[in-house]
């Protein structure tokens, strides 16, 4: 016998020895069972904040109903006793069962909020009307993508993306499985409320699943994550398809670093990979984290397993998610591959004009513009593949925010729009709450010689993060490539004061030559494009000419107060570049 052995029966004789001492004397009854244990701190911390994140937006909704449909009004009012009794409730029961349950009627009124917004609010945006459109395509058994839908975009309200080029964005440009799910719902609405309500039932779903996958004490924070803080609702009342990305992601991080065990891809694993697929076949948000997700894989098996065991758990799983990503793109892809192709990487190729809280607001909002903003889209390019590098070396560091280190890479983008990162934040609680530190103990990590010290990591990592930031440092510092000094006329529309013209000189400064195309900038947003009346097409390098512009529709009211007034921008798309010049004022103007 092996002392293995031996201490495992000592182990076990004293088990018994003890459980035979702790025993109750034969002549008492037997032992009730445990009394219900009170609950922890935090989780009643985590209930009440979660209740007190379904207050906001709701009184807005609350107003909106009253006007427009009062029996929905009448929920809501329910819903702020709910929430009040729910508040109350959870500071005051005394069992963890008890507090499970006020959980699940948070969640309960969480949901009912959300079907009362989507009933308020379910037109959606351009999101929305493009899916939509793309769902009627495919009932009618025509092309999807490379189709150009301009008069989707006449409705008021519907955004467009203006790309850098001087024109706009009307085709589809996501992948295929929002549309086929919203595909039979549109058959029966007829309009943009089919695309609105696949996403939505995406996010009440994924909320009830991480619900139950979640441990009890974070029930409520996923509830307030998912259905509270007025945010993602929002995004699906729009019909954004990354809300169908996120919800079929919930499951694929929940616990993934157990996927896969001793070697086996059971079922549970083959569902995650099935619904990894998914989702990257419903937004290209989700093709940023499956890298992550497979190398964090590997990692973790391989410390388990050896390399050749990892390698082959690793491939079935990566090849179940190609298989289901390939299942829901056969059709269109067969039906015409290169046009499929290039719907699918469309955003990633469109060059649309700048927009987002990123580092591009240096050259967009702080400065006067930028000859290189290509760089802000290298520097994009080359974080993924720091963080990709810095993943794989440093694994059992870095395994815990996998779920978080993709999105970073959007801040350096020059579309770096808030909602990249808001519309995944559900992903990061579930990976807080279910994949701790210690699950990459064992982890496998190259050896890196001569590299043992934290400086020395720290130094490593420095150096594949570096790049990127030579590159925005290049952007940013970039001078503009025009010098353009204006010339507005203003004329009086009603009690507005506007610009009918800007006579512009500009001056190319590159030895590039430069196709401009303006727009007018008031705060964060720009106006749709401005005619060129006269002035070259192309500008030569180091020339300049005369133009005139003038805004749609042939008028452009000027803001009031001491706000930081009106821009003149000309962007460029090949090499992206940016110009921008303030509008003076009409008072400064006639002086």
């Amino acid at each position: 016998m092996t002392d293995t052995h031996r201490g495992g029966m000592g182990v076990e004789i004293r088990r018994r020895t003890a459980t035979h001492l702790a025993a109750p004397p034969p002549t008492r009854a037997p032992a009730l069972a445990a009394p219900d244990a009170g609950p922890q701190q935090w989780h009643r911390g985590m209930t009440l904040v979660a209740t007190i994140s379904l207050f906001i937006g709701t009184r807005a909704a609350w107003t909106t109903a009253m006007a427009s449909s009062p029996p929905v009004a009448a929920v809501i009012s329910v819903c702020y006793a709910a929430i009040l009794g729910c508040a109350v409730l959870s500071l005051l029961v005394r069992g963890r069962r008890a507090l499970i349950r006020v959980d699940a009627a948070v969640l309960v009124t969480a949901v009912a909020l959300v079907i009362c917004g989507y009933l308020l609010d379910h037109t959606g945006t351009d999101e929305a009307a493009l899916t939509s459109q793309a769902a009627n395509q495919i009932l009618h058994g025509r092309p999807v993508y490379g189709q150009p839908w301009p008069w989707l975009f006449t409705t008021h309200g519907v955004g467009i993306t203006k790309t850098m080029s001087g024109g706009a964005d009307y085709t589809y440009g996501y992948p295929p499985l929002t549309a086929l799910l919203a595909a039979p719902v549109h058959a029966v609405l007829h309009s943009t409320a089919a695309a609105t309500l696949v996403p939505t039932v995406a996010l009440l779903a994924s909320s009830v699943l991480l619900w139950f996958l979640l441990p009890a004490p974070w029930r409520s924070a996923g509830t307030a994550v998912c259905l509270g803080f007025g945010l993602l609702p929002h995004y699906a009342y729009a019909g954004y398809p990354a809300i169908t990305a996120l919800a079929l992601l919930v499951p694929v991080v929940v616990r993934w670093p157990s996927t896969g065990e001793g070697g086996r891809l059971d079922t549970g694993g083959v569902l995650r990979a099935a619904c990894l697929g998914a989702a990257c076949a419903a937004q290209q948000l989700a093709w940023f984290l499956a890298p992550f997700l497979l190398i964090g894989l590997y990692a973790v098996r391989r410390g388990e397993l050896g390399p050749r065991r990892a390698l082959a758990v690793t491939a079935r799983y990566t090849a179940t998610a190609a298989l289901t990503w390939s299942a829901v793109n056969a059709y269109f892809a067969v039906q015409d591959f290169p046009t499929w192709l290039n719907g699918i990487l469309l955003p990633l190729e469109q060059k649309a004009i700048l927009h987002g809280q990123g580092v591009m607001g240096i050259s967009y909002y702080f400065t006067d513009g930028s000859s290189r903003l290509d760089y802000y889209s290298y520097g994009s390019q080359l974080l993924l593949l720091g963080l990709l590098a810095a993943t794989l070396l440093f694994v059992r560091r870095l395994g815990p925010a996998l779920t978080v280190l993709p999105w970073g890479v959007f801040y350096l983008a020059t579309r770096s729009q808030d909602g990249y990162f808001l519309m995944m934040t559900p992903l990061w609680l579930a990976a807080a709450a279910t994949v701790p530190a210690a699950a990459f103990a064992t982890a496998w990590q190259p050896r890196l010689p001569r590299l043992t010290g934290r400086r020395a990591k720290a130094v490593v990592a420095a150096g594949l993060l570096a790049p990127a930031l030579v590159c925005v440092v290049i952007a940013a510092a970039s001078p503009p490539p025009l010098r353009m000094s204006l010339a507005p006329h203003f004329a009086r529309h009603g009690s507005h004061v506007g610009v009918t013209t800007i006579d512009v000189r500009a001056v190319n400064t590159t030895g590039t030559a430069l196709e401009p195309h303006f727009a007018s900038r008031t705060g964060q947003g720009a106006s749709n494009w401005w005619t060129i009346a006269s002035g070259p097409t192309v500008l030569a390098p180091h020339t300049s000419a005369e133009y005139r512009v003038e805004p749609q529709g042939g008028f452009r009211a000027m803001p009031g107060g001491h706000g930081p007034g009106s821009y003149l921008i000309a962007v460029t798309g090949t090499p992206m570049t940016i110009t921008s010049a303030h509008i003076p004022a009409a008072a400064s103007a006639a002086r």
